[in-house]
Formats: C-alpha cells, sequence, structure tokens
C-alpha cells in the first residue's frame, strides 16, 4: 500500500510529485492524511480531510454523491473501510475551540474543514480498527518542542486502541507512541513517500532523492 502525507495538489508541481508517487509505487490500495486537493487519480485511494480542500468536492464525498470530476477517491469521516484484511478508519479535518461544540449542519463556506463533537463521537463509535488516519495530531507528538495536538484526537486513540495512527498537517516526520499506538506523523509528498506492509503494518519511507529506508522509532 502507498501511504502519502499532505499533498497540496492544487500546485501543479506538487500535483506531478503526487502522480509520480503513483507511477513509481503501481499502488493496489493508496492511504492519505489530508491537504489532497486533487480529486482524479490512478489508483483507488483512501483519505481523510485536511484544512486545504475544495470543500464543495469533499461535502459531496460526504454524503457519498460523488462528483463526476473525482475518480478513485474514497473519503473516510469518521468511518471505516476494510483494506486488504485490516480495518482503516479516519478523521477528517482540524481542530477550532469555537467550532467543536457546534453541529456539522452548523458549519459554512471553509469552516466546514474542522470537525466537531459529533465527528469524534461517531469515530468513537467504530470497532476493530488497525489503522487511523487523521489530519490533526493527537498531543504527545512534538515539533521541535512544541507540541500543537489535540486532545480529543488523544481520545480518539484511547477508545479505537488502533495499532497504527498515520497524521498529517505538521510536513514534518515524527514518532511516538501515544496511548499504546504508534503515531507517525507523514513528511509531505513532495518530500517522502511511504510504503505500508498490510500483513505486518511495518512502515518504510522512501525519499524522492536519497533513496528509501526502514523507519526507526528515533527518525
Amino acid at each position: 500500500m502507498l501511504v502519502l502525507g499532505d499533498a497540496h495538489a492544487s500546485d501543479p508541481a506538487r500535483r506531478e510529485i503526487l502522480l509520480e508517487c503513483y507511477r513509481t509505487v503501481n499502488p493496489d490500495r493508496v492511504l492519505q492524511v489530508g491537504d489532497l486537493e486533487h480529486y482524479d487519480l490512478p489508483a483507488p485511494t483512501w483519505f481523510v480531510a485536511g484544512n486545504n480542500e475544495d470543500f464543495d468536492v469533499i461535502e459531496a464525498l460526504r454524503t457519498e454523491n460523488r462528483p463526476a470530476e473525482t475518480t478513485n477517491v474514497n473519503l473516510l469521516a469518521s468511518s471505516a473501510a476494510a483494506l486488504e484484511g485490516r480495518r482503516v478508519a479516519g478523521l477528517s479535518g482540524n481542530y477550532a475551540p469555537t467550532k467543536y461544540d457546534c453541529s456539522r449542519a452548523e458549519l459554512e463556506d471553509d469552516r466546514r474543514r474542522h470537525f466537531t463533537h459529533e465527528d469524534i463521537e461517531r469515530a468513537a463509535d467504530l470497532s476493530d480498527i488497525d489503522v487511523l488516519l487523521t489530519h490533526e495530531a493527537p498531543t504527545g507528538l512534538l515539533y521541535y518542542g512544541y507540541d500543537p495536538g489535540c486532545e480529543h484526537v488523544t481520545d480518539l486513540l484511547e477508545a479505537l486502541s488502533p495499532t497504527l495512527c498515520l497524521v498529517g498537517h505538521h510536513h514534518t516526520h515524527r514518532e511516538a507512541e501515544i496511548a499504546g499506538t504508534r503515531v507517525v506523523s507523514l513528511a509531505p509528498a513532495w518530500e517522502r513517500y511511504y510504503t505500508l506492509d498490510p500483513a505486518t503494518l511495518e512502515l518504510t519511507a522512501h525519499d524522492h532523492e536519497f533513496g528509501s529506508g526502514e523507519l526507526g522509532p528515533d527518525e
């Protein structure tokens, strides 16, 4: 399985790098952690929405009213899918304290980028999850000495107990064990792509210019 961090593929150069990842790996399945911004893809892709998306497309995918211009994209929005013998769940959106207690129906325009308490509650009711995709980080991942994580995502980890959680948004590779889960913050797709062995959940990083290597706990 191909695994990708933030793509920001509304930019043509970054879109070409994104598509090159697909051409290089030729995957059967792809996982992506948000800020995708391009929804016509060459292989089946399961993703969570980030804070930079076409939110009209995202809302259509939430209601399974697939727009004609989308190909091979499947939104995980407090939902799960069975992939290669694993249960993969996703929490779409990022956290805003002023919007968390709203209903999803109250969010308009670019505020649709946020998750709400309803989204967290629906995600927490999922079961038998092996891999969790989030755009927002849980607490416990330090970025240059700063922890920007969200306690609601940490609570979700505790509720679901996945083996692996893949995180976007911060454009930096970090790893930690949080609430018994291996949490990996992914580098952006224009710097690195990853492959995941669904049998073992072993994650391997591939730098575009510098080859590839397995990731240890301190990398």
